[in-house]
């Protein structure tokens, strides 16, 4: 794709490191030190670009219904900020991100960053040598963490009902990191796959294999089964000599007292009686009686059809000659026809401009 002719001026020598449509022709591009914004020639607008240090000190998000606001501050400029449509957060996150942590000598040279998650005030950022934690509103500000994949010493993942947790082993000590489960799946499988890259190593087993400093590790779940570590409650481990149907059934039948009504021989249990209605005892006569009654309603409904078929039919007998066309009638239709028509293509003309002015107020102008 060419690139607009104001952009290129703007450059000033440096490449295109990423670049993200924002609907229409405006587009994002990132360069190693500046994000910049190029909007094309619309009816609120002339064409224009706006460029953006990376070198900001905080990185904050402000997500709308239609627009999420993106917010840097600097320490000498202050705040600055540029919106885009809020269907392209993520894919102009990541990018703009990569470049905040480049600007700020957090990453190195060639050093790539691979994937941008964000759940609630919890940001990871997984790159090619280490993994970036920040927790807070800001994305991304001085009071990040970072885990370099060399300290590493184990990686595991907990199951939870909610959320999957991370445990990520870093010089002896153990970090946790809560992850839901709709996106669990995607973390794990992308730091696994940067920190094996990183050891040289294909899996997760040969991986902690390598990293390990203690074999008794508690957290580490080879180590505990390996050993005939107890986990405590579970399920019951089963008999090798299971008791014969017979004697089960023997048993039953010894420790049961007996009770006034015995529930076992009604498949339905004690609740079926209720769940049928507490008249019971009436019930023979009353289904006589419904059974007449049924049966009058039947004949009485019989008699009632025929009679609303028989006049029905004498109803769609008659038949009415409809009148002839009247050619002045037909002129005036075909040209109010004809001013519909043109009405119309007004109209649809119209519509496709406040369409234009639409979708140029949701891309942020």
């Amino acid at each position: 794709m060419t690139v607009p002719g104001i952009v290129q001026s703007t450059l000033e020598g440096e490449e295109i490191a990423a670049r993200v449509p924002l609907g229409g022709d405006d587009e994002l591009f990132i360069t190693p030190s500046r994000t910049i914004i190029y909007r094309a020639e619309g009816l609120l607008s002339d064409e224009s670009v706006d460029t953006f240090s990376h070198d900001a000190d905080r990185l904050t998000l402000s997500e709308g219904r239609r627009k999420t606001r993106f917010t840097l501050e600097y320490p000498l400029d202050g705040e600055r900020e540029f919106t885009i449509p809020g269907n392209r957060t993520d894919e102009v996150l990541h990018p703009v991100l990569a470049g905040v942590l480049t600007g700020n000598d957090i990453t190195d040279s060639g050093e790539t960053v691979l994937k941008t998650f964000r759940f609630s005030e919890l940001t990871l950022i997984i790159t090619s040598d280490r993994l970036v934690k920040h927790i807070g509103e800001a994305v991304w500000d001085s009071d990040f963490e970072q885990y370099h994949y060399a300290d590493v010493t184990n990686l595991s993942f907990e199951d939870g009902s909610v959320a999957t947790q991370v445990v990520l082993g870093v010089d002896g000590r153990q970090q946790r990191i809560k992850a839901p489960n709709d996106q669990a799946d995607e973390v794990a499988e992308r730091l696994k796959r940067a920190l094996c890259s990183f050891h040289d190593v294909e899996t997760l087993e040969e991986l902690n294999a390598l990293l390990a400093a203690d074999e008794d590790d508690a957290d580490e779940p080879t180590t505990e089964s390996a050993s005939g570590v107890d986990f405590g409650i579970g399920v019951d481990p089963l008999d090798a000599n299971p008791p014969e149907p017979d004697d089960l059934g023997g048993e039953t039948t010894a420790s049961q007292e007996p009770t006034e009504t015995d529930s076992s021989s009604d498949p339905l249990g004690s609740s079926s009686a209720f769940d049928l209605g507490s008249n019971t005892d009436e019930g023979a006569g009353q289904t006589a009686q419904q059974q007449t009654a049924d049966d009058a309603l039947h004949d009485e409904s019989s008699v009632t059809g025929r009679s609303s078929v028989s006049t029905g039919t004498v109803r769609d007998t008659s038949t009415t000659d409809s009148p002839s066309a009247d050619p002045e009638l037909l002129e005036r239709i075909e040209s109010l026809e004809s001013a519909v028509e043109a009405q119309t293509e007004l109209l649809e003309a119209q519509q496709a401009t406040i369409e234009q002015l639409i979708e140029e107020l949701r891309q942020g102008r």
